[in-house]
């Protein structure tokens, strides 16, 4: 049994019988006064606080191993604490050190560099350092999450290697470039050249190819997860943990991907750094360019990886909307959730290829994407952008026949092929928002309609029939305008219809009233 005091913490409930014990006693003049003591609340730091309480001796000697691990002080997990009479405050978040390099020199040592030799060798030790920081964070990851999750049977293990993917094969990447870092330092601190060590390295990191792939479907599955009460109870119990320095564990997955960004900046920082005629200007150039190639892979195989599950997770109710094109799509260039006139939500994805519009629908607790209507090539696409006000939104009966409820940031895409006519009229959150769809749609338009020069049309046959067809065109957009927005015109007809009935009503009353 337990309490709580008045700072919320958790007391001994044998606290607050004695002091009810003592007043009872004090009323007992033949009994003896009680000699016994009560331990005082030590403070609590142990990690096996983050499994759930249960009477198994095993689960509790595990947490408590994982908590002296990561103290590595050597003491044994049963050693008692020493007391503390007032209640603990709250264990601070574990931070990081953010000790310079020039920090780390004495006075008269400092004095022997110049100034943008100094700089050149923060930035160097800044590079050092963040791989340091990398490797802990890996090893946080696999010692306090992975490992824990697995053993207490919270996630199976192919969940996690789903989720985790191959973490522990990246450590020794990052341990090489630390050790060959320290190798190149010398007894005064700093470090000669980097150049050629960096180039012979970074072309290692296409090793996070499939990493990065993996982790929008890791993230969906993580999120999935968390909707079962003991993986949500114990990355809770890690996240007010000193350890996790408050970031959850997703922040660690993603601790890689980040990384990878920052190899161009702090190579730029210590080129910009570096004279000129250094041995190292040349090497931190050709860094940079290698850099930059291996991102950009990442990057390319990590958009085919994205495009492929949203294509998965489509879903049709006919097989006459499968386009043929949707397989030669290889890029999503955008996607998110729009509102269309009649207020529906839709999820929009915008392919190389196609623009593919949506219901967001649930399945066996999997989320895919019902296709409304035909996937509209980008190549017949074409982009209307809309004033605020131009469009009046339906969706309401109140708002049928009221002037309120006009449409800000809207746009509107059709088809131009006159087999498809079809027209969408979309409705974005904000104005930043609209922006990004309409450049996304412009860029993607002139790939496939590139500008042409004017020229003037023959009159006679075949090409005076082509004249008259966008006229046609027109038409056929037009009516699908109308048939979109079928049902909020057919609803006005109904109020309407009922409105003229009770009035009709109302007539045959009043004419009855006064021939009686």
């Amino acid at each position: 049994m337990v309490a709580y005091d008045e700072l919320g913490s958790l007391v001994p409930i044998k606290r607050t019988l004695q002091v009810i014990d003592y007043q009872n006693q004090a009323n007992k003049e033949s009994e003896e006064p009680s000699n016994k003591r009560v331990r005082p609340l030590g403070r609590v730091t142990s990690l096996a606080n983050l499994i759930s309480p249960v009477k198994n001796g095993a689960v509790r000697r595990f947490g408590q191993t994982i908590q002296a691990s990561f103290r590595g002080d050597g003491k044994s997990p049963g050693v008692p604490q020493k007391p503390c009479n007032k209640a603990a405050a709250p264990t601070p978040p574990k931070r990081r050190n953010s000790t310079l390099w020039s920090e780390t020199l004495d006075v008269h040592q400092k004095g022997t560099f110049s100034t943008k030799e100094i700089k050149r060798q923060e930035a160097i030790f800044e590079l050092s350092r963040g791989e340091q920081d990398l490797i802990e964070d890996l090893q946080l990851a696999r010692k306090a999450y992975h490992d824990p999750m697995l053993k207490l049977s919270i996630m199976s293990e192919e969940e996690l290697t789903h989720i985790f993917g191959n973490l522990d094969a990246y450590i020794p990447l990052h341990e090489d470039l630390l050790a060959q870092l320290s190798k190149a330092t010398g007894p005064d601190g700093t470090v000669g050249q980097i150049g050629q060590i960096v180039v012979s390295w970074l072309p290692r990191l296409n090793a996070y190819k499939d990493y990065c792939s993996n982790q929008l479907a890791a993230k969906a599955l993580l999120d999935q997860k968390k909707q079962d009460p003991r993986v949500q109870d114990f990355l809770q119990r890690c996240l007010e943990s000193p350890f996790s320095r408050k970031l959850d564990l997703w922040s660690f997955l993603d601790i890689p991907r980040s990384r990878l960004v920052k190899y161009p900046l702090l190579l730029k920082e210590i080129l910009r750094h570096t004279p000129s005629e250094h041995p190292d200007t040349a090497s931190l150039e050709q860094a940079i360019t290698v850099i930059q190639g291996v991102l950009s892979d990442i990057n390319m195989k990590k958009g085919e990886s994205e495009c492929q599950y949203y294509i998965d997770k489509l879903e049709y109710l006919d097989d006459r909307q499968k386009d043929p094109r949707m397989e030669q799509c290889k890029s999503l260039l955008c996607h998110g959730e729009l509102r269309n006139k009649s207020g529906t939500k839709l999820h929009v994805f915008l392919f190389t290829e196609l623009l593919v519009l949506t219901r967001p629908v649930t399945r066996n607790e999997r989320q895919c994407f019902q296709v409304y209507r035909q996937p509209i090539p980008v190549q017949d696409l074409v982009l209307e952008d809309l004033q605020d006000g131009d469009v009046r939104m339906g969706g309401s009966f109140r708002g049928a026949f009221s002037n309120a409820d006009k449409a800000k940031n809207i746009f509107r895409v059709r088809s131009q092929d006159p087999s498809q006519a079809q027209s969408h009229t979309l409705q974005v959150n904000d104005v930043f928002h609209k922006q990004q769809w309409l450049n996304c749609l412009r860029s993607a338009i002139s790939v496939h309609q590139p500008l042409s020069e004017p020229s003037t049309p023959s009159l006679s046959g075949t090409d005076a029939r082509s004249k008259r067809r966008p006229s046609s065109v027109s038409a056929i957009v037009h009516m699908e305008e109308t048939d979109e927005n079928f049902e909020m015109y057919h609803t006005k007809l109904q109020i309407f219809s009922v409105k003229v009935f009770r009035f009709i009503v109302g007539l045959i009353f009043i004419h009855n009233t006064f021939l009686q």
